[in-house]
């Protein structure tokens, strides 16, 4: 028995050293392969719009700040910005796991969650969820000065760039078209991006063009330093009957210093562009991104004059779905959510 001892003694000295061994093994292999690294992609819109260089901005800075030590090692975080359909497109790429996050149009983040108005034919996309509201989107409507358009009425019977299809853009532009008592069938619709619609205004192909988003906005301002252009207002009166209609609307005033031309304020309205994911998107990822973005605020700014929009207390307006787990973990530390 007592030979029996020791054997066992000495078998389970040799399991702890070759157990010691392999962990130290498995510490080195860990060394060497260098942090856990974590890809992110930002879903944004056209080249010509504003989410773009705002998804740019942030992914820098997510790549640049937003890592995080764990008991199991540094967890790195690489962020990539991705040109898109914009709103729609994103949010059916987020939830279909296509892309890990995505810029979309606060409305259009109601509708994909539920299952309504433009989504009321497809399944309510539960697993969506907000990491935070960015800043307010404008409704531009834009025009050559030359042409005589003047009021949304003027629209009737023109060429018409409405976004692409079944973009945020394109499903503002039937709302406010609607509202005035105008449908496709009264204008010869074109569905383009930002940017093609803005070349194809500044070489006459079209009469007007529709775009969705922060101001100043590129395509714009490129066209505006180029071509004599109008920014069509809408009358207080149709603002007050939308937004009654449609609470995601506000009304916003453009300053008449916003393009190269303009000689007045023009009154039109607003939704919130927000940043959205899927549900399974890990917890301390988000928190960390969420973070990132804040801490290095700054950096933001310098990018797109958007960036002095994106505040933590502006972060949480116009959220009509839940959190993310880690952004609602990071606005519950500050205070602005309970």
């Amino acid at each position: 028995m007592v030979r029996v001892s020791k054997v066992l003694s000495i078998l389970l000295i040799l399991l702890l050293i070759i157990t010691l061994s392999l962990s130290a093994c498995k510490k080195e292999e860990q060394k060497e392969t260098g942090p856990k690294r974590v890809f992110v992609g930002i879903a944004t819109g056209g080249t010509g719009g504003t989410y773009f260089p705002v998804g740019g901005a942030i992914a820098t800075i997510i790549s640049n700040f937003a890592d995080y030590e764990t008991p199991e090692g540094k967890v790195d975080i690489v962020a990539s910005a991705q040109t898109s359909g914009a709103s729609v497109a994103n949010v059916n790429m987020v939830t279909n796991k296509e892309i890990e996050t995505g810029f979309a149009q606060n409305n259009v983040v109601y509708w994909a969650y539920t299952g309504t108005e433009a989504f009321k034919d497809k399944t309510p996309m539960k697993n969506l969820r907000v990491i935070m509201s960015l800043y307010p989107e404008t409704i531009q409507i834009v025009a050559l000065k030359k042409s005589g358009i003047k009021t949304v009425f003027d629209l009737k019977g023109k060429k018409v760039a409405v976004g692409d299809k079944g973009s945020g853009t394109e499903i503002d532009a039937r709302t406010i078209l609607n509202i005035h008592g105008i449908t496709y069938d009264d204008i010869e619709e074109q569905y383009m991006s930002f940017a093609e619609a803005a070349d194809a205004l500044k070489d006459e192909r079209i009469d007007a063009l529709f775009t969705t988003a922060g101001i100043p906005t590129s395509s714009i301002v490129e066209l505006s330093t180029t071509k004599e252009i109008t920014l069509v207002e809408i009358t207080p009166e149709k603002i007050q009957e939308l937004v009654q209609k449609v609470p995601y609307y506000s009304q916003f005033t453009i300053p008449k210093e916003t393009y190269k031309g303009m000689d007045k304020d023009v009154l039109t309205v607003t939704c919130l562009a927000q940043w959205v994911c899927d549900e399974s998107l890990d917890v301390d990822v988000v928190y960390h991104i969420v973070k990132s973005v804040f801490e290095h605020k700054a950096d933001l700014e310098k990018v797109h004059a958007k960036g002095k929009d994106i505040t933590p207390e502006n972060a949480v307006k116009g959220v009509a779905i839940p959190f993310h787990p880690g952004a609602e973990k990071y606005f519950k530390e500050l205070g602005l959510i309970k």
